[in-house]
């Protein structure tokens, strides 16, 4: 420290200046004086300016003295406050005086004690938050006032990144909030919620539609004291459960609607038999025959609920063991043919590969695989088209795969509904005519649960008009 600039300094400058002029105003008075009356007058002054170095002498002196006493622990403080503005906090003073100054140190020592203490639960505070932000499965993004990202959390600051190339409808902004324009890094779907949680300083609840998903967010205001300082959000991925919540509704429709058709009939029917309108045995038995056909509908219906149910629950049991595809391919082949000539339908079986092992598979599962997929071909190819079974081997990433084509030259399935073909009670013929082949809308829905049992794949692809390929690949090995 500059010695000049310090408070000693100073004080001693002005004792310096107060003894000059003291000394140089005695001086011009009191010399005259000597020289008129006193004989040896050289003595006397050089007695006065033996006193005026004397006095010189001692207000150094003084100085020295205080800038020992106060200057140097005063700027030990000072040094100890700068480390304590650094973020020093565990910096302490050792000053041991019973005066002020001591006073001073002891003060500061726990004016620094109770700040790193304070520091240290901030720290402590803040880790426990972010902590609880990073196992948190839902994303959490606070904005200030003005709409800027201040906090987020791993799961936030991803949903950020993929809203980030958003094209958005401009939406109204609010009147109240006018800073807000132009200046906002809110995502746009979250605009409106947050224009919203300002104006109205409370809580705001929304789903929110982004591409292919949905959110739900809760979007809290902040407050500092009375004031608001910006909004908290909380945003979880629902997709899968409105997802879910629509199938349950579609498949509480969907079984109303199927269960209806055949339960009118039999109703109706037995009605009839009931008031006695069957005129003849044979229109009895006529009657009876619908009843009976109706009820094995329903039957088919309820069986068909009940595989998909334990399929998709995992608690089907699995017979799996070493399989020939050819064998169970010439097998299915031969019970469809009688059919196929009936219909006057060509069906033919092509295998590119002699051996077709698979190691570990049910040969049952597969069966009614390979029944559904044909039964859905034989039901919209007309007569005098071709149905073809085609089997090879294949190598995809390493595993060898048994595959198997079943291409028919039927109406084919529109594009809009191939995505939901493998979906339950989906029907891509929604005129859904009864007759003696009419589905349960579950076939596909099964037999992509037994195939995924098998750690295997099927795919559709179709044209309107040409025709339908189900293309299924099974492991080979286990």
């Amino acid at each position: 420290m500059n010695f000049w600039r310090s408070l000693v300094g100073k004080l001693w400058v002005t004792i310096i200046c107060l003894v000059a002029v003291v000394l140089i105003t005695l001086g011009l008075f009191l010399l005259p004086y000597i020289d008129s009356n006193f004989a040896n007058s050289g003595a006397i002054k050089r007695l006065f300016l033996y006193t005026c170095m004397i006095g010189f002498s001692l207000t150094t002196f003084f100085a020295l003295f205080l800038f020992t006493k106060i200057t140097q622990p005063m700027h030990r403080v000072i040094e100890a406050a700068n480390d304590i503005r650094r973020g020093e906090y565990s910096t302490r003073l050792t000053l041991v005086t019973s005066d002020e100054i001591g006073q001073l140190a002891t003060s500061f020592n726990h004016m620094a004690q109770e700040l790193e203490a304070n520091i240290r639960s901030l720290n402590h505070e803040k880790g426990h938050l972010s902590s609880v932000l990073r196992s948190m499965s839902d994303a959490v993004i606070t904005f200030d006032i003005e709409g800027q990202i201040i906090l987020t959390n791993p799961h936030g600051q991803a949903l950020l990144e993929t809203w980030s190339d958003l094209s958005w409808e401009q939406e109204s902004e609010s009147e109240l909030y006018p800073e807000v324009v132009g200046k906002s890094n809110v995502p746009p779907p979250l605009r409106p919620l947050f224009l919203s949680t300002l104006n109205q300083r409370g809580d705001q609840r929304s789903n929110v539609h982004v591409r292919q998903g949905v959110w739900s967010v809760h979007m809290a205001p902040l407050y500092s004291e009375d004031n608001i300082r910006g909004a908290v959000a909380v945003l979880r991925d629902v997709t899968e459960e409105v997802r879910l919540e629509k199938m349950r509704t579609d498949f509480v429709a969907n079984v109303s609607h199927e269960i209806r058709t055949p339960l009118s009939m039999m109703q109706g029917y037995s009605e009839a038999l009931l008031d006695g309108m069957a005129s003849s045995p044979e229109e009895s038995s006529e009657l009876v025959q619908v009843i009976h056909d109706e009820s094995l509908r329903m039957g088919r219906l309820v069986k068909d609920l009940l595989d998909l149910a334990r399929m998709e629950a995992g608690h089907t049991d699995m017979m799996k063991n070493q399989l020939d595809m050819n064998e169970l391919l010439e097998r299915v082949y031969r019970k469809f043919s009688v059919r196929a000539k009936e219909r006057e339908i060509d069906l033919q079986f092509n295998k590119h590969s002699d051996v077709l092992q698979l190691k570990a598979a049910d040969e049952d599962k597969l069966e009614q695989v390979l029944t559904n997929l044909l039964d859905n071909a034989f039901r919209h190819t007309p007569a005098g088209k071709k149905i073809i079974i085609l089997a090879d081997s294949s190598v995809s990433e390493g595993r060898r795969f048994v595959e198997i084509n079943i291409r028919d030259e039927g109406v084919g399935i529109s594009p809009e509904d191939l995505p939901y073909i493998f979906e339950r009670f989906y029907k891509a013929d929604k005129a859904r005519v009864r007759g003696e082949t009419v589905g349960t809308g579950l076939g596909l829905a099964i037999v992509k649960n037994i195939v995924e049992s098998h750690h295997g794949y099927i795919s559709a692809s179709s044209k309107l008009g040409e025709g339908t390929t189900f293309t299924l690949r099974l492991p080979v090995e286990k």
